[in-house]
Protein backbone atom coordinates (compact mmCIF):
# COMPACT_ATOMS: atom_id res chain seq x y z
CA UNK A 1 0.00 0.00 0.00
CA UNK A 2 2.89 2.11 0.79
CA UNK A 3 4.98 1.41 -2.00
CA UNK A 4 1.63 1.83 -4.51
CA UNK A 5 1.58 5.54 -2.75
CA UNK A 6 4.82 6.35 -2.74
CA UNK A 7 5.42 5.62 -6.64
CA UNK A 8 2.12 7.21 -7.43
CA UNK A 9 3.58 10.35 -5.63
CA UNK A 10 6.29 10.30 -7.66
CA UNK A 11 4.56 9.93 -10.73
CA UNK A 12 1.75 12.43 -10.63
CA UNK A 13 3.14 14.93 -7.71
CA UNK A 14 6.84 15.19 -8.29
CA UNK A 15 7.18 13.95 -11.50
CA UNK A 16 8.49 17.03 -13.21
CA UNK A 17 10.17 20.06 -11.99
CA UNK A 18 6.83 22.04 -12.08
CA UNK A 19 5.03 18.98 -10.50
CA UNK A 20 7.39 19.50 -7.64
CA UNK A 21 7.70 23.11 -7.47
CA UNK A 22 4.04 23.34 -7.19
CA UNK A 23 3.48 20.56 -4.87
CA UNK A 24 5.87 22.00 -2.84
CA UNK A 25 3.86 24.88 -2.67
CA UNK A 26 0.03 23.73 -2.21
CA UNK A 27 0.60 20.99 0.07
CA UNK A 28 1.84 22.00 3.00
CA UNK A 29 -0.94 25.31 2.69
CA UNK A 30 -3.45 22.38 2.45
CA UNK A 31 -2.12 20.37 5.24
CA UNK A 32 -2.08 23.51 7.36
CA UNK A 33 -5.13 24.84 6.49
CA UNK A 34 -6.76 21.25 7.03
CA UNK A 35 -5.13 21.11 10.82
CA UNK A 36 -6.67 24.76 11.55
CA UNK A 37 -9.54 23.32 10.67
CA UNK A 38 -9.91 20.34 12.64
CA UNK A 39 -8.23 22.21 15.64
CA UNK A 40 -11.60 24.41 15.39
CA UNK A 41 -13.68 21.30 15.01
CA UNK A 42 -12.24 19.26 18.00
CA UNK A 43 -11.49 22.54 20.16
CA UNK A 44 -13.22 25.18 19.95
CA UNK A 45 -16.77 24.56 17.46
CA UNK A 46 -19.82 23.95 20.17
CA UNK A 47 -21.91 21.61 18.01
CA UNK A 48 -24.55 21.15 20.07
CA UNK A 49 -26.52 23.86 18.08
CA UNK A 50 -26.98 21.23 15.48
CA UNK A 51 -28.76 18.56 17.19
CA UNK A 52 -30.86 21.30 19.19
CA UNK A 53 -31.66 22.79 15.60
CA UNK A 54 -32.15 19.56 13.69
CA UNK A 55 -35.57 19.40 13.45
CA UNK A 56 -35.69 22.84 11.43
CA UNK A 57 -32.68 22.09 9.34
CA UNK A 58 -34.55 18.88 8.52
CA UNK A 59 -38.37 20.38 8.24
CA UNK A 60 -38.04 23.81 8.70
CA UNK A 61 -41.68 24.48 10.20
CA UNK A 62 -43.37 21.70 9.70
CA UNK A 63 -45.50 20.91 12.91
CA UNK A 64 -43.72 18.62 15.31
CA UNK A 65 -47.37 16.86 15.67
CA UNK A 66 -47.32 15.95 12.47
CA UNK A 67 -43.49 15.08 11.86
CA UNK A 68 -44.22 11.32 11.48
CA UNK A 69 -45.38 12.45 8.01
CA UNK A 70 -42.32 13.79 7.24
CA UNK A 71 -40.48 10.75 8.05
CA UNK A 72 -42.93 8.95 5.60
CA UNK A 73 -41.95 11.34 2.71
CA UNK A 74 -38.00 10.61 3.66
CA UNK A 75 -38.13 6.85 3.66
CA UNK A 76 -40.46 6.89 0.35
CA UNK A 77 -37.45 9.26 -0.98
CA UNK A 78 -35.01 7.22 0.19
CA UNK A 79 -36.41 3.87 -1.24
CA UNK A 80 -36.54 6.34 -4.76
CA UNK A 81 -32.75 7.13 -4.47
CA UNK A 82 -31.88 3.84 -3.28
CA UNK A 83 -33.50 2.33 -6.56
CA UNK A 84 -31.51 5.06 -8.46
CA UNK A 85 -28.42 3.97 -7.09
CA UNK A 86 -29.04 0.28 -7.67
CA UNK A 87 -28.52 0.83 -11.51
CA UNK A 88 -25.19 1.92 -11.37
CA UNK A 89 -23.80 0.31 -8.23
CA UNK A 90 -23.90 -3.68 -7.38
CA UNK A 91 -25.10 -4.52 -4.40
CA UNK A 92 -22.79 -6.97 -2.52
CA UNK A 93 -22.77 -9.56 0.70
CA UNK A 94 -19.82 -7.14 1.90
CA UNK A 95 -22.45 -4.32 1.78
CA UNK A 96 -24.84 -6.05 3.56
CA UNK A 97 -22.45 -6.74 6.54
CA UNK A 98 -21.32 -2.92 6.16
CA UNK A 99 -25.02 -1.88 6.02
CA UNK A 100 -25.62 -4.01 9.63
CA UNK A 101 -22.37 -2.18 11.25
CA UNK A 102 -23.52 1.54 10.03
CA UNK A 103 -27.14 0.56 11.55
CA UNK A 104 -26.02 -0.75 14.95
CA UNK A 105 -24.02 2.31 15.07
CA UNK A 106 -26.63 4.65 14.51
CA UNK A 107 -28.70 3.14 16.90
CA UNK A 108 -25.81 3.20 19.64
CA UNK A 109 -24.63 6.31 19.02
CA UNK A 110 -27.84 8.01 19.25
CA UNK A 111 -30.35 5.14 20.62
CA UNK A 112 -29.76 6.65 24.42
CA UNK A 113 -30.73 10.13 23.94
CA UNK A 114 -33.13 9.84 21.38
CA UNK A 115 -34.21 5.85 20.45
CA UNK A 116 -37.54 7.05 18.44
CA UNK A 117 -35.80 9.23 15.69
CA UNK A 118 -32.80 6.47 16.10
CA UNK A 119 -34.47 3.69 14.91
CA UNK A 120 -36.38 5.94 12.35
CA UNK A 121 -33.23 7.06 10.96
CA UNK A 122 -32.09 3.60 11.00
CA UNK A 123 -35.08 2.46 9.10
CA UNK A 124 -34.97 5.04 6.15
CA UNK A 125 -31.21 4.05 5.32
CA UNK A 126 -31.96 0.24 5.54
CA UNK A 127 -35.15 0.97 2.93
CA UNK A 128 -32.53 3.18 0.89
CA UNK A 129 -29.79 -0.14 1.01
CA UNK A 130 -32.75 -2.19 0.10
CA UNK A 131 -34.05 0.21 -2.77
CA UNK A 132 -30.69 -0.34 -3.95
CA UNK A 133 -29.79 -4.24 -3.60
CA UNK A 134 -33.94 -4.99 -5.40
CA UNK A 135 -32.42 -2.71 -8.52
CA UNK A 136 -29.21 -3.94 -8.67
CA UNK A 137 -30.35 -7.76 -8.15
CA UNK A 138 -32.86 -7.67 -10.62
CA UNK A 139 -32.17 -5.53 -13.09
CA UNK A 140 -36.20 -6.16 -15.11
CA UNK A 141 -36.90 -3.31 -11.79
CA UNK A 142 -35.32 -0.61 -13.83
CA UNK A 143 -38.29 -0.46 -16.75
CA UNK A 144 -40.63 0.78 -13.54
CA UNK A 145 -38.11 3.34 -12.07
CA UNK A 146 -39.50 6.59 -14.31
CA UNK A 147 -43.12 5.52 -13.09
CA UNK A 148 -42.39 4.53 -9.29
CA UNK A 149 -40.61 8.04 -9.32
CA UNK A 150 -44.23 9.27 -10.09
CA UNK A 151 -46.02 7.43 -8.13
CA UNK A 152 -43.73 8.29 -5.03
CA UNK A 153 -44.11 11.58 -5.70
CA UNK A 154 -47.70 11.44 -5.76
CA UNK A 155 -47.76 9.74 -1.91
CA UNK A 156 -45.48 12.35 -0.55
CA UNK A 157 -47.64 14.93 -1.43
CA UNK A 158 -50.57 13.00 -0.30
CA UNK A 159 -48.93 12.40 2.79
CA UNK A 160 -47.46 16.04 3.43
CA UNK A 161 -50.49 17.91 2.28
CA UNK A 162 -52.63 17.84 5.22
CA UNK A 163 -50.83 20.22 7.12
CA UNK A 164 -50.06 22.59 4.62
CA UNK A 165 -47.99 22.99 1.93
CA UNK A 166 -46.54 26.40 2.81
CA UNK A 167 -45.11 24.41 5.97
CA UNK A 168 -42.82 22.08 4.28
CA UNK A 169 -38.99 23.48 4.60
CA UNK A 170 -35.74 22.32 5.53
CA UNK A 171 -33.34 19.97 3.66
CA UNK A 172 -36.94 18.13 2.66
CA UNK A 173 -38.11 20.83 1.20
CA UNK A 174 -34.80 20.87 -0.79
CA UNK A 175 -34.62 17.45 -2.06
CA UNK A 176 -38.25 17.32 -2.94
CA UNK A 177 -37.57 20.46 -5.15
CA UNK A 178 -34.88 18.43 -6.67
CA UNK A 179 -36.69 15.25 -7.39
CA UNK A 180 -40.13 17.06 -8.70
CA UNK A 181 -37.95 18.74 -11.50
CA UNK A 182 -35.89 16.24 -12.49
CA UNK A 183 -38.49 13.86 -12.67
CA UNK A 184 -41.35 15.94 -14.19
CA UNK A 185 -38.64 18.12 -16.35
CA UNK A 186 -37.68 14.65 -18.16
CA UNK A 187 -40.67 14.30 -20.24
CA UNK A 188 -41.35 17.88 -20.96
CA UNK A 189 -37.61 18.03 -22.14
CA UNK A 190 -37.87 14.88 -24.22
CA UNK A 191 -41.01 16.12 -26.01
CA UNK A 192 -39.24 19.86 -26.39
CA UNK A 193 -36.43 18.19 -27.93
CA UNK A 194 -38.64 16.19 -30.52
CA UNK A 195 -40.74 19.05 -31.37
CA UNK A 196 -37.62 20.98 -31.92
CA UNK A 197 -36.38 18.35 -34.86
CA UNK A 198 -40.27 18.59 -35.92
CA UNK A 199 -40.73 18.20 -39.93
CA UNK A 200 -43.88 20.96 -39.03
CA UNK A 201 -42.30 24.16 -38.81
CA UNK A 202 -44.90 25.99 -36.62
CA UNK A 203 -44.24 23.51 -33.98
CA UNK A 204 -40.60 23.90 -34.46
CA UNK A 205 -40.20 27.16 -33.86
CA UNK A 206 -42.49 27.13 -30.83
CA UNK A 207 -40.74 24.94 -29.13
CA UNK A 208 -37.17 26.19 -30.72
CA UNK A 209 -38.40 29.75 -28.78
CA UNK A 210 -39.42 28.69 -25.43
CA UNK A 211 -35.99 26.98 -25.37
CA UNK A 212 -34.07 29.83 -26.23
CA UNK A 213 -35.86 31.96 -23.93
CA UNK A 214 -35.56 29.90 -21.12
CA UNK A 215 -32.02 29.39 -21.47
CA UNK A 216 -31.83 32.90 -21.99
CA UNK A 217 -33.47 34.62 -18.08
CA UNK A 218 -32.34 33.68 -14.78
CA UNK A 219 -33.68 31.16 -12.72
CA UNK A 220 -34.57 33.70 -10.34
CA UNK A 221 -36.46 35.78 -12.32
CA UNK A 222 -38.48 32.86 -13.80
CA UNK A 223 -39.36 32.00 -10.62
CA UNK A 224 -40.14 34.89 -9.42
CA UNK A 225 -42.42 35.73 -12.52
CA UNK A 226 -44.26 32.14 -12.20
CA UNK A 227 -44.89 33.01 -8.47
CA UNK A 228 -46.73 36.19 -9.37
CA UNK A 229 -48.68 35.19 -12.19
CA UNK A 230 -50.11 31.85 -11.65
CA UNK A 231 -52.96 33.57 -9.27
CA UNK A 232 -53.32 35.71 -11.82
CA UNK A 233 -53.67 33.10 -14.80
CA UNK A 234 -55.16 30.47 -12.93
CA UNK A 235 -56.68 31.90 -9.91
CA UNK A 236 -59.31 28.95 -9.52
CA UNK A 237 -56.59 26.67 -8.44
CA UNK A 238 -55.26 28.47 -5.43
CA UNK A 239 -51.47 26.92 -6.04
CA UNK A 240 -49.70 27.10 -2.94
CA UNK A 241 -46.21 29.32 -3.28
CA UNK A 242 -44.21 25.51 -2.94
CA UNK A 243 -45.99 24.10 -6.24
CA UNK A 244 -45.57 27.60 -8.16
CA UNK A 245 -41.86 27.21 -7.23
CA UNK A 246 -41.79 23.50 -8.26
CA UNK A 247 -43.64 24.82 -11.73
CA UNK A 248 -40.94 27.41 -12.27
CA UNK A 249 -38.36 25.00 -12.07
CA UNK A 250 -39.45 22.57 -14.28
CA UNK A 251 -39.96 24.94 -16.64
CA UNK A 252 -36.58 26.33 -16.33
CA UNK A 253 -34.71 22.99 -16.35
CA UNK A 254 -37.02 21.70 -19.17
CA UNK A 255 -35.05 23.85 -21.78
CA UNK A 256 -31.62 22.62 -21.16
CA UNK A 257 -32.90 18.81 -20.65
CA UNK A 258 -34.29 19.50 -24.04
CA UNK A 259 -31.12 20.44 -25.18
CA UNK A 260 -29.36 17.75 -23.50
CA UNK A 261 -31.75 14.88 -25.34
CA UNK A 262 -31.81 16.98 -28.49
CA UNK A 263 -27.41 16.25 -28.57
CA UNK A 264 -28.37 12.70 -27.74
CA UNK A 265 -30.99 12.43 -31.03
CA UNK A 266 -28.18 13.72 -33.46
CA UNK A 267 -25.94 10.69 -32.17
CA UNK A 268 -28.37 8.35 -33.11
CA UNK A 269 -27.22 7.06 -36.76
CA UNK A 270 -29.63 8.45 -39.67
CA UNK A 271 -29.08 4.83 -41.46
CA UNK A 272 -30.86 3.16 -38.19
CA UNK A 273 -33.87 5.43 -38.81
CA UNK A 274 -33.80 4.87 -42.48
CA UNK A 275 -33.58 1.22 -42.29
CA UNK A 276 -36.73 1.31 -39.78
CA UNK A 277 -38.61 3.22 -42.34
CA UNK A 278 -38.04 0.62 -45.45
CA UNK A 279 -39.48 -1.96 -42.75
CA UNK A 280 -42.81 -0.16 -42.58
CA UNK A 281 -42.34 1.13 -38.78
CA UNK A 282 -44.53 4.23 -37.95
CA UNK A 283 -42.23 7.48 -36.97
CA UNK A 284 -43.57 7.14 -33.45
CA UNK A 285 -42.22 3.49 -33.17
CA UNK A 286 -38.70 4.56 -34.58
CA UNK A 287 -38.59 7.72 -32.03
CA UNK A 288 -39.37 5.26 -29.30
CA UNK A 289 -37.71 2.22 -29.93
CA UNK A 290 -34.92 3.24 -31.70
CA UNK A 291 -34.22 6.63 -31.95
CA UNK A 292 -34.94 7.25 -27.85
CA UNK A 293 -33.45 4.40 -26.34
CA UNK A 294 -29.86 5.71 -27.81
CA UNK A 295 -30.39 9.20 -27.13
CA UNK A 296 -30.93 8.36 -23.82
CA UNK A 297 -28.08 6.76 -23.55
CA UNK A 298 -25.75 9.57 -24.70
CA UNK A 299 -27.82 12.57 -22.71
CA UNK A 300 -27.68 10.27 -19.14
CA UNK A 301 -24.63 11.93 -18.05
CA UNK A 302 -25.56 15.20 -17.94
CA UNK A 303 -29.10 14.69 -16.66
CA UNK A 304 -27.72 13.47 -14.03
CA UNK A 305 -25.43 16.35 -13.63
CA UNK A 306 -28.56 18.38 -13.99
CA UNK A 307 -30.05 16.92 -10.48
CA UNK A 308 -26.84 18.71 -8.74
CA UNK A 309 -27.61 22.06 -10.71
CA UNK A 310 -31.27 21.28 -9.14
CA UNK A 311 -30.16 20.87 -5.87
CA UNK A 312 -27.92 23.64 -5.84
CA UNK A 313 -29.94 26.19 -7.23
CA UNK A 314 -33.02 24.93 -4.80
CA UNK A 315 -32.12 28.02 -2.26
CA UNK A 316 -33.40 30.36 -5.20
CA UNK A 317 -36.67 29.43 -3.21
CA UNK A 318 -36.32 32.18 -0.93
CA UNK A 319 -37.83 34.88 -3.43
CA UNK A 320 -41.14 33.46 -2.62
CA UNK A 321 -40.71 32.95 1.06
CA UNK A 322 -40.07 29.26 1.05
CA UNK A 323 -37.75 27.62 3.96
CA UNK A 324 -35.14 25.93 2.07
CA UNK A 325 -32.15 24.16 3.76
CA UNK A 326 -29.98 27.14 3.41
CA UNK A 327 -33.05 30.01 4.69
CA UNK A 328 -33.42 27.01 7.43
CA UNK A 329 -29.78 28.00 8.80
CA UNK A 330 -30.40 31.38 8.55
CA UNK A 331 -33.44 30.98 10.65
CA UNK A 332 -31.52 29.21 13.30
CA UNK A 333 -28.84 32.07 13.51
CA UNK A 334 -31.64 34.50 13.86
CA UNK A 335 -32.14 33.85 17.32
CA UNK A 336 -29.87 35.71 19.44
CA UNK A 337 -29.20 32.34 21.55
CA UNK A 338 -27.45 31.44 18.29
CA UNK A 339 -26.08 34.50 17.37
CA UNK A 340 -22.55 33.43 17.89
CA UNK A 341 -22.59 30.02 15.91
CA UNK A 342 -22.32 31.38 12.37
CA UNK A 343 -19.37 29.06 12.08
CA UNK A 344 -21.06 25.48 13.32
CA UNK A 345 -24.18 26.44 11.57
CA UNK A 346 -22.69 27.11 7.76
CA UNK A 347 -19.83 24.65 8.29
CA UNK A 348 -23.17 21.95 8.63
CA UNK A 349 -24.22 23.10 5.47
CA UNK A 350 -21.64 22.89 3.69
CA UNK A 351 -21.20 19.42 4.90
CA UNK A 352 -24.61 18.38 3.96
CA UNK A 353 -24.23 20.10 0.63
CA UNK A 354 -20.64 18.70 -0.39
CA UNK A 355 -21.89 15.16 0.86
CA UNK A 356 -25.59 14.98 -1.41
CA UNK A 357 -23.03 16.84 -4.37
CA UNK A 358 -20.85 13.94 -3.98
CA UNK A 359 -23.01 11.12 -4.03
CA UNK A 360 -24.94 12.82 -7.32
CA UNK A 361 -21.57 13.03 -9.16
CA UNK A 362 -20.32 9.52 -7.83
CA UNK A 363 -23.72 8.50 -9.83
CA UNK A 364 -22.57 10.70 -12.48
CA UNK A 365 -19.23 8.92 -13.03
CA UNK A 366 -20.38 5.31 -12.34
CA UNK A 367 -23.38 5.63 -15.23
CA UNK A 368 -20.18 7.60 -17.89
CA UNK A 369 -18.62 4.11 -16.55
CA UNK A 370 -21.40 1.36 -17.11
CA UNK A 371 -22.58 3.53 -20.59
CA UNK A 372 -19.25 3.44 -21.91
CA UNK A 373 -18.75 -0.50 -21.31
CA UNK A 374 -22.38 -0.67 -22.66
CA UNK A 375 -21.16 0.52 -26.22
CA UNK A 376 -18.04 -1.56 -26.23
Amino acid sequence: MIARFMKWSRHNLFGKPFDILLSLTVIPGFLWLAYQVAAWTVTTARWEIIPESLRILMIGIFPAEQAWRAWVAIMIIAALLGAALGCVFAFRKRHAAGLLLVLAAVIALTGSKDLPNALLTASTIAIFASGCAAISLIPLLRRALLPAGFIALIAIFAVMSPPGAGLWGGLLLSILLTLVTSIVSLPVGILLAFGRRSRFSSMRWICMGYIEVMRSVPLIMVVYWIWILMPVLAPQFGLADVVRGMIGFTLFYSAYVAEYVRSGLQAVPRGQTEAARSLGMSEFDINRSIVLPQALRVAVPPLVGNVLDIFNTAPLVFIIGLTDFLRAGQMILANPQYGDRTYEVYAFLFLTYFLVGSLITFVARRLETHLARGNR
